[in-house]
């Protein structure tokens, strides 16, 4: 900081009009001049004519340079430790007005809870923290989270995730996930009265999507008869459509995932109809085949993972849904639900309804919307940040 202050950071006319439209961030190309600030630093935004922009936090190596934290002036740090803890407190209460039948929930999520770059998740008795911009990750500001965490959220145990591919782009020190507070890194965590396995210290994140938790249940209030879920990953989908339909068959490349799935089956096992069928396999070779041999639902869900990491690969993304959904349409009885979603920030709700409605034309099926949703309220979208909106659900029914 100069002279007890943050360094300002002028940023030009581009810039400050994408702060002004309620964007929280400046990449790299929209800085005019960062000279002396050091890595994740709190800052004061210069705009155009030495116009005050707001407080922001820094990173030395990201494309997205400056995220802000607010229009006003933060002074010190001790200023930005007391947003902190202010900020989580509100997200922290936001949640236990929005989460219901759940003990588990995002409790932090990034921008869209003006702590750009954090994101904290609750599972039952067990909190994990990821630090996703350099400004988080010292030493002080983390022991502020941790603390305020365990005042206000009650935590008993804490876990920092660690991404290797996001502690390399953001120049950080290389680590493992730890724990950072309590005994223990596993627990069992319930969501709409189904239950779930999760270790935040396993190789691979375990349980089930968070944002997929009201779209769980709002599956199961249409789903019926002999349902198929692709890309079931660890049975989110299939343990609360196992427990409506008559016989259920779950799908997904990976082996490992299938086995969590298939333990999370038996700590759910009284409430079921029957056995979930798991096939490891990949799904458009499945849906291929299914078709070809003439198979009928009456529900089918598609959650694939995000076939669009960014807009460069939009075209291929499209091309991956509209197969799916094109099969899914084929295979589905008259009356049938189909339940499809897309994950990709880069697929947008209307490209999303174009493929759909391509899929719909071109299986020769009359499709009806019952139900157009999308993440978890927990995982709120900001307006002026179009990238907190990235799930999109859609509930059909197939005439």
């Amino acid at each position: 900081m100069a002279n007890g202050l943050p360094r300002k950071v002028i940023v030009n006319e581009r810039g400050a009009k994408r702060l002004r439209q309620g964007h929280v961030w400046v990449y790299a190309s929209d800085v005019l001049n960062d000279a002396g600030v050091q890595p994740g630093a709190l800052v004061h935004v210069i705009g155009p004519k030495e116009k005050l922009l707001g407080s922001a936090i820094y990173s030395s190596s990201s494309q997205i340079k400056l995220r802000l934290l607010g229009r006003e002036a933060l002074r010190s740090e001790d200023e930005l430790l007391e947003l902190v803890r202010q900020r989580l407190a509100e997200a922290v209460s936001y949640r236990s007005k929005v989460v219901q039948s759940s003990d588990s929930c995002r409790l932090v999520f990034s921008e869209a809870d003006r702590l750009p770059g954090l994101i904290v998740d609750r599972y039952n008795d067990v909190l994990t923290l990821q630090v996703l911009t350099q400004a988080w990750a010292r030493p002080q500001r983390m022991q502020a989270i941790v603390e305020g965490l365990k005042r206000l959220a009650g935590a008993e145990n804490i876990v920092e995730r660690a991404d290797a591919r996001i502690r390399e782009l953001e120049q950080l020190p290389e680590m493992e996930s730890a724990l950072l507070h309590g005994s223990k890194s596993g627990t069992v965590f319930s969501m709409n009265g189904v239950r779930f396995h999760y270790d935040a210290l396993g190789g691979q994140k375990t349980g089930a999507f968070l944002d997929q938790r009201e779209n769980y249940a709002a599956a199961a209030r249409y789903a019926r008869g002999e349902a198929l879920d692709v890309c079931t990953y660890q049975g989110g989908f299939a343990l609360h459509l196992a427990r409506v339909c008559e016989k259920v068959t779950a799908v997904d490349i990976s082996r490992e995932v299938l086995e969590v799935a298939e333990q999370n089956e038996q700590l759910n096992a009284s409430a079921l109809k029957r056995e979930i069928e798991w096939i490891e396999g990949n799904a458009f070779d499945l849906m291929k085949d299914y078709a070809s041999a003439g198979k009928q639902y009456d529900t089918i869900v598609l959650d694939p993972p995000a076939f669009a990491k960014s807009k460069k690969n939009l075209e291929s993304a499209l091309r991956g849904y509209k197969e799916l959904n094109l099969r899914a349409l084929k295979m589905l009885r008259p009356g049938g639900v189909l339940v499809t979603c897309s994950c990709s920030f880069a697929v947008s709700e209307d490209d999303f309804f174009s493929v759909l409605t391509e899929a719909a034309q071109d299986a020769h099926r009359s499709v009806r919307v019952l139900e157009k949703r999308t993440q978890a309220m927990d995982h709120p979208i900001l307006l002026g940040v179009p990238e907190t909106y990235y799930l999109k659900c859609l509930i059909l029914s197939i005439l």
